[in-house]
């Protein structure tokens, strides 16, 4: 995948794809450590640093589209099973993505494009991730990278596919706990970190609703985002599924200081599995 800005662009390799994605911000630079500093020096007091680069750190921020959406999330959570032929269908495929630690997650090459310097830092990972439904807002996934090799020198003129298409918006999103739909959701973020296992955490922003306020612990969450075209396949493709089990409330940060209506983030930990539903066509392969 190839992340294309206005003067810059970066470029995710992995071993089926290479393609162009959009993206709200960059950062990706050398990670640079402090290997060793010396005394200062005698009469004029200046200490001097040994500087090793030691890899790649920084992020990069995209709105999930119908061409991105299967890869990118599939980075974020490490694993992929077998494609599963969708029945009664013409040629779509589902994969089951499982999220893995970070060390166990598959690597992958990123090209920095900077005007006219282009750089690879090799070997890859995602270290951890955020994925963020705001009400009116578009979905957007946040991917922490990091890697320990430096870059170097990209010295071919290769182009990239670019894939874009209609954009996931939190608008079209479902949200079912313990198997009822909760319309009162108005916006949720997951926190994955996933360096020595994996901790996850989710802010449920919600409006209050006495007839049914969200539970201490829920048992499973469905979360369900569509695309609303019509020449998407009905509930398939054009979809992307995420269920998790196991929620333990931590902390309500509620603050009800207004006559309107309320809008309040309840903290939950995960402690049971989590799971990603994806689609693509039979022309293409994920893994």
């Amino acid at each position: 995948m190839k992340v294309q800005g206005c003067d810059c662009s970066i470029v995710i390799k992995t071993i089926q794809h290479e393609f162009d994605v959009p993206y709200s911000e960059e950062t990706i630079r050398e990670a640079v450590s402090l290997l060793e500093e010396e005394a200062s020096i005698e009469g004029d007091g200046v200490c001097k640093a040994i500087v090793k680069k030691s890899g790649v750190t920084g992020c990069v921020v995209t709105p999930l589209t119908i061409g991105t959406a299967p890869l990118l999330l599939y980075l974020a959570m490490g694993s992929a099973g077998l494609p599963v032929y969708v029945s009664e269908t013409r040629s779509l495929y589902s994969y089951k993505l499982n999220l893995l630690p970070m060390e166990d997650a598959d690597c992958f090459e990123l090209i920095q494009d900077r005007g006219m310097e282009r750089r690879v830092f090799e070997q890859c990972r995602v270290q951890g991730f955020e994925l963020r439904f705001e009400k009116e807002q578009a979905i957007k996934l946040k991917l922490d990278i990091c890697g320990e090799h430096s870059a170097h020198a990209y010295l071919y003129t290769d182009t990239f596919e670019k894939k874009s298409g209609e954009r996931f918006n939190s608008n079209n999103v479902d949200y079912r706990i313990n198997g009822l739909e909760y319309l009162c959701i108005y916006g949720l973020t997951i926190q994955v970190k996933k360096e020595s296992g994996t901790r996850t955490e989710i802010w449920i922003k919600r409006t209050l609703d006495k007839d049914r306020e969200l539970p201490a612990i829920i048992e499973d969450l469905i979360i369900t985002a569509r695309l609303m075209r019509d020449k998407y396949e009905y509930r398939h493709f054009g979809i992307f599924r995420i269920t998790l089990n196991r929620l333990v409330a931590v902390s309500d940060e509620t603050s009800v200081n207004s006559s309107d209506a309320v809008i309040g983030p309840v903290r939950y930990y995960v402690s049971g599995s989590i799971s990603t539903e994806v689609f693509t066509s039979g022309e293409e392969i994920l893994l």
